[in-house]
Parts: structure tokens; sequence; C-alpha cells
């Protein structure tokens, strides 16, 4: 693909992550929608079975942050193994993509984990479960976590 297209879609990516990630929420599903929407590849069912990694796993913040688990999870509907390839090795080159995307995150965002970007976003972490603490997280965190979904999803749009 040219550079400008693979620039105008990783665009449209970035900015369709971060609309869905205000509108609806649950990091991973946006990402792996907006790579659905500009590029195609990723399936109902990925997105319909990433919902429970929001939150860094079931809302808990422990887990990876969900947009970067959303961006592995694309990233392997492209290049991951298929089931009746299992005896054929680890697939290294799909690890070495998720490498990059993870490495990638951390430096802009400083962690992978929910709870770390809680903390690099608003100085502390929250318990998603209680709606007090979430409603202050939604006003603390303003705009970043769907600026690191857009993120993820222009990173993988590049990489794909």
């Amino acid at each position: 693909m040219p550079h400008k297209e693979t620039a105008d879609l990783a665009l449209a990516a970035y900015q369709t992550a971060k609309n869905y990630e205000l509108k609806f929420g649950c990091c991973p599903q946006c990402v792996l929608s907006s790579v659905q929407q500009t590029v195609g590849l990723i399936g109902d069912d990925v997105i319909k079975a990433s919902h429970g990694l929001s939150g860094g796993g079931g809302l808990l913040g422990l887990g990876t942050c969900g947009a970067l688990s959303g961006g592995l999870l694309a990233l392997s509907c492209k290049r991951g193994r298929d089931h009746d390839k299992l005896h054929k090795g680890k697939f290294i080159s799909n690890f070495r993509a998720g490498e990059k995307l993870v490495n990638k995150f951390r430096d802009e965002f400083g962690g992978v984990t929910c709870a770390q970007l809680q903390v690099s976003f608003t100085g502390r972490t929250y318990d998603m479960w209680d709606a007090e603490q979430y409603a202050e997280f939604e006003r603390a965190r303003e705009e970043r976590c769907a600026h690191a979904s857009g993120m993820v999803s222009k990173w993988v749009v590049e990489m794909l």
C-alpha cells in the first residue's frame, strides 16, 4: 500500500477509535472496530470477544491496557497462528510485531497496564466497580484513554 494511503488510513483509524472511546467506551472494542472499518481483517466475533479485556481485564485495572490488548489482537488477526498450524512453531514474526507495538505504547504512555496508565494520566488508580470512583476517573482522565485508543489503532494500521 502506498505511504500516503497508509497514512490516510492510519489517521482515519486514530479518529474513529478516539471517537468510539469517547462515545461508547470499552477501549479494546474501539481499537478493533476502528481497524475493521479502515482496513477490514477483523471479524465481529473478535470485537465481541475483546469486551472482557476492557479496563485491564474485567475492569480491575490489573492487566494490560484494553487498547493495547485490542491492538495485539488486531495484529494477530493478520499474523497469528491458525489452529491447524499449532504444530508449525511459534510464528515469531507475530511476536516481533507485538513487541514493537508494546514498546511503542510503553514509550508513549509510560506503562502497559491499565493501573499504570491511570496513574500516568491522573496521578492515582481507581476502583472502576465503584460508581463514584469511576465517574471521578472519567472526569480526571479527560480524553487521554481515547487518545491512547486512537494511537494504538493508528500504529496497528501502519504496521499491517
